[in-house]
C-alpha cells in the first residue's frame, strides 16, 4: 500500500518497529528511524562526550563572538557585522542538528516524526544555504577592502551591508522551501530506516516510491546554483586578494595578510569541497559512508573552527575580549594566551 506524505507517509506496519499487531494496515505514529552511528556500537559514549563538548565549545565560541561584536563600539564595522551574522548562523545551525544527535547517542532513540525530520530538514539547508551566500559576501567584503579600499565606504554602506546580509538570510531560506515542499509531494512506502546522522534532502528521496530522476536533477541544480556558484565567487575574491597581499612592498605585513587570507581559503575550500561532493556525485554504496563522514566535517566541525579562523585569531577581536575580561577582573592573559 501507498500512502501520501500528506496524510500518513508510511506504511506497511512490518517495517516500522513500533506499530503493534492489532493496528492492521495502518500506523498510529509517523516516524523515521535515523541509523545515525549505531553501526558503532563500542562507540556510542565516546562519540557522545566528543560531540558535546564540540557543541558546547562552537555555542560559547559563537556566542562570545556575538556578544563581543554587539558590546564594542569599534567592532560596528561591515567585516564584524558579518561575522556576527556568521555566528548567529552557526549558533542555529548546530542547535538544529546536534541535540538530536546527543540524544540518539545518550538514550540510543533514533526516531524521529515525519513532521520533526522534515522541520529539521528545513532550517538545516535553509542555514546551510545562507551559510554559503554569507561566505561569499564575507569574501567580497574583504576584496573591496583590499582590493579597492577607496571605494569601500562608499560600497559597504550600512544600507548595503543589510542588503547582502538580508538577501543570503532570505536567499538560504526561499531556496529550501522549494526543496522541502517537494518533499511533501513524494509517497513513502516500505522501509522507514534514513542511513544518515540527520534528516537530509537525499536520503529522504531513496525513501520515496516515486522517480528519483527529477528530484536528483533538482538537488543538483539546487547544489549548483547555491554551492559551486558562491565558491567559485569566494575563489575568484581570494585569489584577487592574495594578488593584491603579493604585492605588498613589507615583508612581515605580506606574510600576515597572506597567512590570515589562505586560512579563510582553507576553511572556505574544505566546507564547500564537502558540500559538493555530498550533493553533486550521486550516492552509491562506496560512497555512503565516506559522504556521512564528509556530513561531519560542514554540520559539525565548521561551526567550531568558524569562530576561531575568522575571528578569535584577529587582532581587534583579541582586544576587545581583553578589554572584557578586565571589566570582568579576569586574569589579564586569558584567553587570549590560548589563541596565540
Amino acid at each position: 500500500m501507498l500512502v501520501t506524505a500528506h496524510s500518513v507517509p508510511l506504511c506497511a506496519p512490518q517495517t516500522h518497529p513500533m506499530a503493534s499487531q492489532g493496528q492492521g494496515n495502518q500506523t498510529s505514529n509517523t516516524e523515521f528511524i535515523l541509523l545515525g552511528f549505531r553501526d558503532l556500537p563500542g562507540l556510542q559514549v565516546p562519540l557522545f562526550l566528543l560531540f558535546l563538548v564540540i557543541y558546547l565549545m562552537t555555542m560559547a565560541g559563537n556566542i562570545l563572538i556575538l556578544a563581543l561584536v554587539v558590546a564594542h563600539r569599534h567592532l560596528h564595522t561591515p567585516m564584524y557585522f558579518f561575522l556576527g551574522n556568521l555566528s548567529c548562523l552557526e549558533i542555529g545551525y548546530s542547535s538544529t542538528l546536534l541535540p538530536q544527535l546527543l540524544a540518539g547517542l545518550l538514550a540510543g532513540d533514533w526516531t524521529i516524526s515525519f513532521t520533526g525530520c522534515l522541520t529539521q530538514y528545513y532550517f538545516f539547508g535553509a542555514l546551510l544555504v545562507t551559510e554559503c551566500l554569507l561566505l561569499s559576501v564575507m569574501s567580497y567584503d574583504r576584496y573591496l577592502a583590499i582590493c579597492n579600499p577607496l571605494h569601500y565606504t562608499a560600497r559597504m554602506s550600512g544600507r548595503s551591508c543589510l542588503q547582502l546580509a538580508g538577501g543570503s538570510w532570505t536567499g538560504g531560506f526561499l531556496a529550501c522551501s522549494i526543496t522541502t515542499v517537494s518533499i511533501t509531494q513524494l509517497t513513502f512506502c516500505g522501509p522507514n530506516t534514513i542511513d544518515h546522522f540527520l534528516c537530509d534532502f537525499i536520503p529522504l528521496v531513496k525513501l520515496s516510491c516515486n522517480d528519483p530522476l527529477l528530484m536528483d536533477t533538482l538537488a543538483f541544480s539546487m547544489c549548483l546554483i547555491f554551492s559551486l556558484v558562491p565558491f567559485l565567487l569566494t575563489s575568484v575574491s581570494y585569489i584577487c586578494i592574495i594578488s593584491t597581499i603579493l604585492r605588498i612592498p613589507s615583508t612581515t605585513g605580506r606574510q600576515k595578510a597572506f597567512s590570515t587570507c589562505s586560512s579563510h581559503l582553507i576553511v572556505v575550500s574544505v566546507y564547500y569541497g564537502a558540500l559538493l561532493i555530498a550533493y553533486m556525485f550521486p550516492t552509491t554504496d562506496l560512497l555512503s559512508d565516506f559522504k556521512k563522514v564528509l556530513s561531519v566535517s560542514y554540520t559539525v566541525l565548521t561551526p567550531l573552527v568558524n569562530p576561531l579562523i575568522y575571528a578569535l585569531r584577529n587582532r581587534e577581536v583579541q582586544e576587545a575580549l581583553c578589554k572584557t575580561c578586565r571589566k570582568l577582573r579576569f586574569p589579564r592573559y586569558w584567553p587570549i594566551g590560548l589563541l596565540r
